[in-house]
């Protein structure tokens, strides 16, 4: 991280974060593994999810100021910092797939719960066929079938009216997960333009006062002339100015001599 942040406090920074988000990764996920209810597995499988989105953006945002640096660093320091990129994608990748994992388990521990008649229903059933005759028997055992044909019915139609909410659902949350990450990657190029504006900006004002401070010494300049030269004019035999080169001295004051007529 120091080496980082002597090549650009930007890229120190971010790997800072990004290593925050791996070890708080590694102790949601121990944690994952100690915790039994479903439920309480799932809301900790989402909150490891944000952190690896957060953990993506940060690594592209680390990209882009690599690029920035390509220009101004040597191949030795292009290699590593390519290498330390592709070291985080591969580390983010392993959450990841572990995430999806979990994900998996979770998925099949939710079974349909379905019980049949018990072993007392069961042997009451019994005792009444004992006192009916063929036909009854065969009448109740028509009901019977009938009832669970209804039955059966039912749970078809109920799994098919699941199976389209979960489509539909799927299908909408699919297209805001792409509406997110569209609005994620643009307010990091937003991020990145105003961070770049920022840097011009700083710039400009430097250069600015730069070239006042060329204007105020140039104006000095010109008025220290300008003051050398009207003591010269109004006191051109004080011998302490010298003559400015380029401007001719001043004309001797010519005397005029009175002749008798």
């Amino acid at each position: 991280m120091a080496s980082l942040s002597g090549l650009s406090e930007e890229l120190g920074e971010i790997e800072g974060q990004i290593s925050d988000i791996f070890r708080a990764l590694s102790n949601g996920f121990q944690k994952l593994e100690k915790i039994k209810d479903s439920n309480r597995q799932s809301r900790q499988l989402e909150e490891l999810t944000g952190k690896m989105r957060e953990c993506k953006r940060l690594i592209k945002e680390f990209d882009r100021e690599v690029k920035d640096l390509e220009y101004k660093s040597d191949a030795d320091t292009t290699k590593m910092l390519s290498e330390k990129k592709q070291s985080m994608i591969k580390e983010l990748n392993s959450y990841v797939a572990l995430k999806k994992q979990y994900a998996s388990n979770i998925e099949n521990k939710r079974v349909d719960l379905f019980e049949g008649p018990g072993e007392g229903f069961a042997e009451e059933n019994g005792l009444l066929a004992s006192n009916m005759s063929n036909q009854q028997l065969m009448d109740q055992g028509n009901r019977m079938m009938d009832e669970t044909d209804e039955a059966i019915e039912r749970s078809k139609k109920v799994v098919h009216e699941t199976v389209n909410v979960g489509t539909e659902t799927a299908a909408a949350l699919k297209a805001q997960t792409e509406q997110m990450s569209r609005i994620v990657n643009e307010l990091d190029s937003i991020h990145f333009s105003i961070k770049k504006a920022t840097q011009l900006v700083k710039e400009l004002g430097r250069q600015v006062a730069t070239d006042r401070c060329i204007m105020a010494l140039l104006f000095l300049i010109v008025i220290g002339v300008i003051a050398i030269i009207i003591v010269k004019i109004v006191n051109p035999h004080n011998k302490d100015i010298r003559d400015i080169p380029g401007l001719a001295p001043p004309a001797p004051s010519r005397r005029l001599l009175a002749y008798p007529y």
